[in-house]
């Protein structure tokens, strides 16, 4: 049964350029309907707390340029979508979001979720959702949840954890680590107390304002100094002024990495972070060869390892092609070579750059 005082906040604010060119800044990943179910990634998190939390009490923190699609997408009020008006990255929004729900409530307990995860076992993170929140109820800390690592994937930061016998669900974190090389993360595999960092948090509003005020002041004095700013007239003319000064930082770098009380929940359901096209390959029905496709009539002949989407349903023949993603749209076509796709961004920035010159 949801209680009165959980809280879900739903980060989906990014552009999803790694999803070009299915995903623009106008229609990021978050609003598309990715694995063909008929829900956008934003409607299937959405749902997935439906139930364990009051749906009065998700929010969904965004860009103020999304602000009707969120609300034409999941039917919330208004009020539920908090919009920063720029981008400066995790940490101050949820500072914000924070400080606003504990003025209303001053014993919020929040979930911290990104918006374009995929769960594959619905069940299972619902039971590990309630052994997080019972944890951060417990005690003062801040709750994380880690994913078992089935190959050194060198793309996740991964979280470094007391118990290498992995005896308790609820682990102490040692340290966060950053995205390593090949061989460090094969050795973080083969030690046993590694697990993926997924960005997904639990803990209590007044836990984490106080991680806040001890470990990243800057936030916590703009955000948190003054609580009569919040849920009046003027809160927006505050955010924008507030979100205009403040540093552009993620949770990881301004608080979860130097607060010394933070758990794990050794995570049980299956999980990706959908955070490329490869992450999409991944997760998808492969013929003989190891290529997958969105649609039966593409057709692959002499190739390997290829991944094709095509938002039109046409017929599309590839001859001769090893470890390739391919997406068309009816604007824009890209072929990029798989182990290049770390590259993407930085094509897109060069393809801009042409365009401004070019005028």
């Amino acid at each position: 049964m949801a209680q009165k005082s959980l809280y879900c906040l739903i980060m989906a604010g990014g552009v999803g350029s790694r999803f070009w060119p299915l995903s623009t800044e106008e229609n990021p990943k978050q609003f598309l309907d990715f694995l063909g179910t008929g829900q956008s990634l934003l409607q299937m998190t959405f749902n997935r707390f439906l139930g364990s939390v009051p749906k009065e009490n998700i929010f969904i923190l965004t860009n103020e340029a999304y602000k009707s699609k969120v609300i034409d997408q999941l039917k919330v009020d208004e009020s539920q979508v908090i919009c920063e008006p720029q981008r400066k990255n995790t940490a101050p929004c949820i500072a914000f979001a924070t400080a606003k729900i504990l003025n209303k409530d001053v014993n919020a307990t929040l979930v911290v979720t990104p918006a374009d995860h995929l769960i594959t076992n619905e069940q299972q993170f619902k039971s590990d959702l309630e052994i997080g929140i019972s944890a951060a109820l417990k005690e003062d800390k801040l709750i994380t949840f880690g994913i078992k690592p089935h190959r050194p994937d060198t793309g996740y930061g991964y979280i470094e954890f007391n118990d290498a016998g992995e005896s308790q669900q609820v682990q102490k974190v040692l340290q966060f680590r950053e995205k390593p090389d090949v061989n460090t993360a094969e050795a973080f595999l083969n030690a046993g107390n590694f697990y993926w960092n997924s960005g997904m948090f639990i803990w209590r509003g007044s836990v984490v304002k106080n991680s806040f005020e001890q470990h990243c002041p800057e936030l916590f004095d703009t955000f948190f100094a003054n609580e009569a700013v919040y849920n009046v007239e003027g809160e927006k003319k505050f955010c924008e002024a507030s979100f205009e000064k403040c540093s552009s930082i993620s949770i990881d770098y301004a608080i979860m990495e130097k607060e010394q009380n933070v758990a794990v929940i050794l995570s049980k359901f299956g999980w990706s972070d959908l955070g490329t096209w490869g992450s999409i390959k991944d997760i998808r029905e492969k013929d003989y060869y190891g290529n997958t496709q969105n649609h039966d009539d593409i057709h692959f002949f002499n190739s390997e390892n290829c991944f094709v989407y095509s938002k039109e349903n046409k017929t599309i023949l590839l001859d001769g092609l090893q470890n390739f993603i391919v997406v068309d749209t009816p604007e824009k076509l890209m072929v990029l070579k798989g182990e290049n796709e770390q590259r993407l961004k930085t094509y897109l920035e060069a393809l801009a750059a042409k365009k401004t010159t070019n005028g």
